[in-house]
């Protein structure tokens, strides 16, 4: 398996020692090395060759020199471990390594021929998996899009959010052909079909939601707060998006486009992913402050509870399955999956088997099972929850 082409990233300062020069120059091909400081750490060189293992091919010298540098000078954090709350939910957790290292694979999906689709932004391409057999195989898509998310329509075209040049493509899976529709924003984010056959996504940098027209290639695009980032419909038809740069959650009107924003408590709050329940609420990840919260739009009250491992936990991707909230807690060291009931005000956790990579997206399968990923360690997986 080859390593897919990335830029050089910047690097950060690192210790002094044996293999310092070759981790610069080998790890920062795929990120900046100011990563070391962020990730939870491994006391063995063993256990730092299995995770280098998902992300690059090496020779084993150089493999050693890294590992033995790393275990060295990044040894576990023990303040990066996970807050795991046990209890007599069961769930299974199955993950595939996806074929080209490096991609950063990310944001699975279900078709509507149970085929899970995933993006491998840092390669640009799309990746379809069997997960019957394990079967997978990678789709090219234009080098410069960078497809941060990708969707199936209804006929089974997936689209993706070209993030690194400012477009929407349609794959073609059955040809392979690839059809693409400019937008003026700079980096389409996250995408969504309504009932009505439009796409409509959001674009972080930008400030920017759009909506496309399949048929016809309409483009309509306004300006909203900062940084908007997940995107959902719900089954009143109105678009609900989560604000990455401001403590907002907001209400698109799928016709004029016009944004209705709720204020939600706290200006420090920062919302990543949402999703909506069956009576209506919207369910989000205060990302920020570590809490998950549920917003009433038709009264705009807002509760929030405390995610188990603190404020630090980052709560980053969330589906709502059978009104039960499904998220992670992405600022731990493994990456943990979290179910919060409602009903109950009860929360368990699992550590996520490969889960250096954090969750940045979910997916809930027609069988109500959670599609995940990892994106460092180049991995989709599938977490068969029962009913």
């Amino acid at each position: 398996m080859a390593l897919a082409t990335l830029p050089f990233f910047a690097r950060a300062e690192l210790p002094e020692g044996p293999g310092k020069l070759l981790v610069e120059q080998v790890c920062s091909t795929c990120h900046g090395t100011q990563y070391l400081e962020r990730a939870q750490g491994y006391d063995s060189p063993e256990a730092w060759r299995a995770v280098m293992a998902s992300m690059i091919n090496l020779p084993e010298a150089q493999a050693i020199t890294i590992s033995e540098y790393l275990a060295t000078h990044y040894p576990s954090r023990p303040n990066k471990k996970p807050n795991l709350i046990p209890g007599d939910f069961d769930i299974e957790i199955q993950e595939w390594q996806v074929p080209t290292l490096g991609q950063r694979s990310r944001d699975p999906v279900e078709a509507p021929d149970g085929s899970i689709w995933w993006t491998g932004m840092w390669a640009s391409l799309a990746g379809r998996l069997d997960p019957e057999t394990g079967k997978m195989e990678e789709f090219q898509l234009p080098k410069s899009a960078r497809p941060h998310s990708i969707v199936p329509d209804a006929t089974g075209f997936i689209w993706y959010l070209g993030n690194g040049n400012g477009t929407i493509g349609r794959l073609d899976p059955g040809s392979g052909t690839v059809d693409v529709f400019p937008t003026t924003s700079r980096d389409p984010h996250t995408g969504v079909f309504h009932p009505n056959g439009k796409l409509y996504f959001t674009a972080q940098h930008s400030g920017m939601l759009g909506r496309l027209d399949p048929e016809s290639g309409a483009l309509t695009e306004v300006e909203s707060r900062a940084r908007p980032y997940g995107i959902k419909v719900g089954d009143n038809g109105k678009v609900y998006i989560a604000f990455n740069g401001t403590n907002a959650i907001g209400e698109l009107d799928p016709e004029t486009m016009a944004i209705r924003y709720f204020e939600i408590p706290d200006t420090r709050t920062r919302i990543r992913r949402l999703d909506i329940a069956t009576d209506g609420s919207i369910w989000f990840v205060n990302s920020s402050l570590g809490k998950i919260g549920r917003l009433n739009p038709n009264t705009g009250v807002v509760e929030q509870w405390n995610s188990p491992s603190g404020p630090n936990a980052h709560p980053y991707a969330l589906a709502v399955i059978d009104d039960v909230v499904w998220y992670n807690e992405s600022g731990m060291r493994p990456d943990t999956l979290v179910r919060f009931d409602p009903a109950s005000e009860r929360f368990q956790s699992w550590a996520i088997p490969s889960g250096i990579g954090i969750i940045r997206h979910v997916w809930v399968t027609k069988d109500k099972n959670l599609l995940i990923h990892q994106s460092s360690s180049n991995r989709v997986g599938i977490v068969r929850i029962p009913r």
